[in-house]
């Protein structure tokens, strides 16, 4: 029997992905080489491309090959990527042409101003863009409520980690709010007798990219098929073929731009780790944002601060910086594991880390439901703060509500993302340790294959075959689990096993 409704509609998800492309290196010089005046401009031409995709995505041709093609004799990955062309067709569906047009322009320009805006603390001119873009986010759930039977922020959570609910969301946080501040209080009373020698700089900066550069290799980045650049908040784009990554960097602060490189590298790694014959289809992308940040979970947190790889990047630093007292292996690894409690959660460690979350997916879907508005955001956030890490941000718009890219480039849904990816990366290394028992003495030697294999065989090249409920079964043996992500955390800072 003839394939050819399927064929059809491989080939038109092909054209599309080109047009992607271009958007994503678009989009990626935006943030890293355009100048200032150019935004206005990008910003109209990524609405237009924006529409023609919409238009493509909403072809009257599409659901009457999508019903042929569901009765031709086709594979189970086929019928996977019929599955994913099915649920893009429906969420690109629900959304009127003119309120994609019109989201892709506020939100490139809330974004491009929030950039001048943070730095100045300058709230009040924020607040008027993020208003605008609030709305349409709010009109963007609604059609998505209407048409997927979901709540508003469900609708909007669903499209960066499909299936996945914030009733459980909510119960999992929830979870990690019982335990959470006692384990920072445990750990911050453990760390208080170390002893820690700060690194002396100034970093010059050309050796902060070369050294960069040498753990990317050291990682297995393929630098033949990306690049890595400098943006105002560090993040990975691009497209597999031609991967875009960045980061920041600031001349007292090496560790900074180093761990956040290795983070963006995870994420790189598993965009060049798709699988190749499959790209442009929608079942060779990655599965969803939670699994995407379990990858750079994995490499920055699971691997890039196990205290064997710092024995890795302690004659990386000499190299680049000469030898000094800070970048004894001991001591890095103390000082990459350092755990305080402060106002910024791209520089939060790995303890603290989820509060900031938790802060954000509370607040977020406040403001998606409509229980919140902009004003009332600072309140908020000072409210939170206080509770989660006892920190008063009362006044400072910059390291408070305005710290992050996500809400004033229209990412609402986000960020839970964030915790349900360490939580899958604490799984990913559980499984890898029953089935190699050995595998810390493999990071201790620099057989870092072992974890890119494994990465690669149960997650990169599954790409988006499996739903992901099935894919996390299929790769650890069970459902998520955030019992492993605990016992992580008790086992690396306080020494429980």
């Amino acid at each position: 029997m003839s394939i050819a409704a399927y064929a059809d509609l491989a080939a038109r998800q092909l054209r599309s992905w080109r047009f992607i492309h271009l958007q994503a290196l678009a989009q990626w010089d935006q943030a890293t080489n355009m100048p200032p005046a150019g935004n206005e401009a990008r910003s109209l031409a990524l609405a237009e491309l924006d529409g023609l995709l919409h238009s493509m995505a909403t072809d009257p041709a599409l659901p009457g090959l999508m019903g042929v093609a569901e009765g031709e004799p086709l594979d189970d990955l086929q019928r996977a990527n019929l599955r994913e062309i099915r649920r893009a067709w429906r969420s690109a569906n629900a959304l009127p042409a003119s309120l994609v047009s019109a989201k892709t322009l506020a939100n490139a320009r809330c974004e491009h101003a929030w950039r001048t805006q943070r730095p100045a603390n300058d709230w009040a001119g924020f607040a008027p863009n993020l208003r605008e873009v609030l709305a349409l986010a709010r009109q963007e759930a609604e059609c998505l409520s209407q048409s997927s039977g979901l709540s508003k922020y469900d609708a909007l959570l669903d499209l960066y980690e499909p299936g996945m609910r914030s009733a459980e969301v909510a119960r999992v946080f929830g979870e990690l709010r019982r335990w959470l501040p006692g384990l920072i209080r445990d750990v911050v009373a453990r760390q208080a007798n170390e002893t820690l020698v700060q690194p002396v700089g100034p970093f010059a900066l050309d050796a902060q990219k070369a050294l960069g550069g040498d753990v990317m290799a050291l990682l297995g980045f393929n630098f033949d098929a990306g690049r890595l650049d400098v943006s105002t908040h560090p993040f990975c784009g691009g497209v597999p073929e031609d991967v875009r990554m960045t980061t920041r960097y600031r001349e007292g602060d090496l560790l900074q731009a180093l761990m956040g490189t290795i983070h963006e590298t995870g994420h790189g790694r598993y965009e060049q780790g798709l699988p190749r014959e499959l790209l442009g289809q929608p079942v060779a992308r990655a599965r969803s944002m939670g699994l995407h940040e379990s990858q750079s979970l994995s490499f920055e947190m699971q691997l890039g601060s196990h205290p064997a790889f710092a024995g890795l990047l302690a004659p990386l630093l000499v190299k680049h910086f000469g030898d000094q007292p800070a970048f004894e292996p001991g001591n890095l690894h103390r000082l990459l594991t350092r755990v305080s409690p402060g106002l910024i959660r791209v520089e939060a460690d790995e303890v603290t880390y989820p509060a900031h979350v938790i802060l954000r997916f509370e607040i977020e879907r406040a403001l998606i439901e409509g229980e919140a508005e902009v004003d009332d955001l600072p309140a908020l956030w000072d409210a939170g703060m206080q509770a989660l890490l006892g920190l008063d941000t009362r006044g400072n718009f910059k390291d408070g509500p305005m710290q992050d890219i996500h809400w004033p480039s229209g990412a609402f849904g986000y960020f839970p993302c964030y915790t349900l990816g360490a939580m899958y990366a604490a799984q990913w290394f559980a499984a890898m340790r029953r089935e190699r028992p050995g595998l810390d003495a493999d990071i201790a030697g620099g057989r870092l294959n072992v974890v890119f294999d494994w990465l690669s065989s149960h997650i990169w090249q599954a790409a988006s075959r499996y739903e992901t409920p099935e894919l996390v079964q299929r790769a650890s043996g069970e459902a998520l689990n955030p019992a492993h992500f605990e016992a992580h955390l008790r086992a690396r800072y306080l020494g429980q096993r």
